[in-house]
């Protein structure tokens, strides 16, 4: 598959994505389009199907029926080799997910070394120059028990950007951040969408997709329910769920 959407490069295709556990249908039929640059945020209520949705484009969750891809590849092709498809795929979860036995900077070049097959030395620079960027080279050598919630949900999103990934898939990664660290976490975000960072994130902070996102999707149910540019989403909703769900947040 070579397409493009709006004139811009398709990076990732859903068509007719399900999923299901035992008896509930999570995703009933997922169809959209993320191209090149675009920062796409998921919202919806608990259960709606975004974390599972991210799952299945990380094939940590093998689709029951549909198909994806990644560029040219089709994802969900049975040959193809999941660790081959991560490799190009960022992510970050809710939890940090560092590894608490290494130093912060082995958890950020971890990839690079040991996927990419870079020397120690040329990701060692790599990541310093990225924890750099978000004020934590001086905490390079420590094990994440000694940051922050904050500076280690920080230090997992350098993890995830330090190998360029064509994609990147952030999974409400400040619900478990304390109020006050929520704002550095979004800005860092916010900094890798402006350099052009193609992202699909499941979120429920609505002003940050209002001031960040190019496109604004609402799950519910595992159906999409309705998209559009933020303004439109957030602010004249057009189908009764989405403005239901969003009068949780207005009042």
């Amino acid at each position: 598959m070579s397409a493009t959407a709006g004139g811009r490069e398709v990076v990732l295709r859903l068509e007719d994505v399900r999923k299901s556990f035992k008896d509930l249908d999570v995703l009933r039929g997922i169809s959209m389009d993320v191209a090149r640059h675009e920062v796409v945020a998921l919202i919806g209520p608990s259960g709606s199907g975004k974390s599972t949705l991210l799952r299945t484009i990380n094939l940590l969750e093998p689709v029951d029926d549909g198909r994806i891809w990644l560029r040219d590849l089709e994802i969900t092709d049975p040959r193809v080799k999941p660790d081959a498809v991560r490799a190009r795929i960022g992510v970050v979860f809710q939890q940090f997910n560092l590894f608490p036995h290494l130093s912060v900077i082995d958890n950020v070049t971890l990839a690079s070394r040991h996927v990419w097959g870079k020397s120690r030395t040329e990701s060692r620079g790599r990541g310093i120059e990225l924890l750099a960027r978000i004020g934590l080279a001086e905490k390079a050598d420590d094990f994440p028990d000694r940051l922050s919630g904050g500076q280690q949900q920080r230090a997992a999103i350098v993890r995830a950007i330090a190998t360029d990934p064509e994609l990147l898939l952030l999974d409400e990664i400040t619900s478990a951040l304390d109020p006050e660290l929520v704002g550095e976490v979004l800005e860092l975000v916010a900094e890798l969408a402006s350099a052009g960072t193609t992202i699909v994130m499941a979120t429920h902070e609505m002003a940050f997709a209002r001031d960040v996102a190019s496109r604004v999707v609402f799950l519910d149910g595992g159906v999409l329910v309705e998209q559009g540019e933020p303004s439109q989403v957030l602010e004249h909703p057009r189908e009764p769920r989405t403005q239901a769900f969003l009068s949780r947040f207005t009042g």
